[in-house]
């Protein structure tokens, strides 16, 4: 066979990347079952346990904000802070989800540890949700939904890529604005969606401060991130 021929068309996805996929793939795979009649409870079974594991999981901007006012995490369900990115509150929402995780984990992943892409995940979804409780707390007459599903912290897989784009121009001396293009399309994407068809909600709030983090963070788990950063300085 010719060299080459025998190569996947498709670049395989790392196994970080399939880890963090797992638990949404799973929690689908229940509620598809539920909806087929294989659990007790009949065909509207499926639909009955994503309620029930949407409100296990969820995360309130109230649950930081008690824990704050009493200076302590006993009892805040602090944990939700990372569950809440697993549980979607319909198979579409899952699917967005699992589209961007698999397409900007497995570009991220080439330029990062695969530790690294965890850390990035998690961090945007922490930091997101601490964001948003706190914008929360600043505006007490406003009301905030819980936080489901993993856009916060596929925002993030998306700030990391998005740091990417942003070092490689930098090193073409191109202009490093058009590594926000991506974002941009898509906050304004869901401004128009949400407009339209009503539901926008201020879970944007969480989500655009995963991008955010997820940049940020990149500075330091990106191999060579931190240098690139001071001798950018310098020459300034």
């Amino acid at each position: 066979m010719r060299a080459g021929y025998d190569e996947s068309p498709v670049n395989p996805v790392p196994a970080v990347i399939w880890l963090l996929a797992l638990p949404i793939l799973a929690s689908e795979l229940y509620f598809g079952l539920g909806r087929l009649g294989f659990l007790s409870g009949g065909s509207g079974a499926g639909q009955a346990a994503r309620q029930i594991m949407v409100e296990r999981t969820a995360f309130a901007p109230e649950f930081l904000i008690r824990a704050w006012d009493r200076h302590s995490v006993a009892g805040g369900q602090l944990w939700r802070m990372l569950t809440y990115p697993f549980v979607h509150y319909s198979m579409t929402h899952a699917l967005f989800v699992l589209v961007f995780l698999l397409a900007l984990g497995n570009m991220v992943a080439r330029a990062m540890r695969p530790w690294a892409v965890a850390v990035v995940f998690a961090g945007a979804a922490v930091g997101g949700a601490a964001v948003y409780a706190a914008i929360a707390a600043a505006l007490p007459q406003m009301r905030f939904d819980p936080l489901v599903g993993g856009y916060p912290a596929v925002y993030g897989l998306l700030g990391a890529f998005t740091f990417l784009l942003w070092a490689r121009l930098g090193e073409e001396h191109a202009n490093q604005f058009r590594a926000f293009t991506l974002i941009g399309f898509l906050l304004a994407f869901q401004l128009i969606f949400g407009v339209l068809f009503g539901g926008a909600g201020k879970n944007w709030i969480a989500e655009v401060a995963g991008f955010v983090i997820g940049f940020l963070m990149s500075f330091v788990l990106v191999p060579g991130g931190l240098a690139r950063l001071r001798g950018r300085i310098r020459h300034r």
